[in-house]
């Protein structure tokens, strides 16, 4: 990969106080950006990723909010562009993931989900396009999940959640082609993470061609290359990191 090929580029990571996310911002930092870091409440984890970007070779801010409050988007993109000057790269990637049943499944859970899943990227994507339009190279990734291809047992909420925005990534790209801005969905499947619960049920059942699980590092490559100089014809896209899961 080009080093430093998001030099002088701005992005906005959201929910990036660890695992994915937090990979995401130091990959982005490692080109050459600069981060707004967000988390929903880890105030501690949103500031190890601000110092870990800073140690990559980019600038750092942190912000914390509550992307289900539906004026948190537009404030962090005032403060990104606040802090930085602009915004060129803006990366959806906070997300809840609980399992339930379909018979117990309470609907507050189900709008919990949405809301921060899909509803956030909408109201991020809309709120950012003036400081994109303004981009010489603007784009959108946004962070899937392979069960919202593939489906799963217990995450019906989760699955219909992740399937929205990988139509809305593509319905996306088709408004925003004229302007340039590229939208693409980077979608992984069994990553190792650190996690505060159980590991995922449907996990035990599932394989990858490749043997192995993959790495938040591996992820947040992905992002880095759609972000970036060398991926401005692709957009509409899903791209898959899931070591061939998907397949099996």
């Amino acid at each position: 990969m080009e080093q430093r090929e998001l030099e002088g580029r701005t992005a906005l990571v959201t929910g990036a106080s660890r695992n994915i996310g937090r990979a995401i911002a130091v990959a982005l930092a490692s080109g050459g950006a600069n981060v707004l870091v967000h988390a929903g409440q880890d105030e501690a984890g949103a500031a190890e990723t601000a110092r870990l970007v800073r140690d990559a070779g980019g600038r750092a801010e942190t912000m914390l909010g509550d992307l289900t409050d539906e004026t948190v988007p537009a404030r962090l993109v005032q403060a990104a562009v606040g802090a930085f000057g602009g915004l060129d790269i803006v990366v959806n990637n906070a997300s809840v993931r609980p399992e339930a049943d379909i018979h117990t499944l309470a609907y507050a859970t189900w709008r919990q989900v949405m809301s921060l899943t899909l509803d956030a990227a909408f109201l991020l994507a809309q709120a950012a396009l003036p400081a994109l339009e303004k981009s010489p190279a603007g784009a959108i990734v946004l962070i899937g999940g392979m069960t919202g291809h593939s489906g799963a047992k217990e995450r019906i909420h989760v699955v219909s959640a992740k399937a929205g925005l990988a139509g809305f990534g593509r319905a996306l790209a088709h408004d925003l082609g004229p302007t340039g801005i590229t939208v693409n969905t980077v979608s992984p499947g069994l990553i190792e993470t650190k996690r505060t619960g159980e590991e995922p049920a449907h996990h035990a059942s599932r394989t990858t061609p490749l043997g192995r699980r993959g790495s938040a590092d591996e992820v947040a490559a992905a992002v880095r290359m759609l972000a970036g100089p060398s991926a401005r014809y692709i957009t509409g896209q899903t791209l898959h990191v899931n070591g061939g899961a998907y397949m099996v």
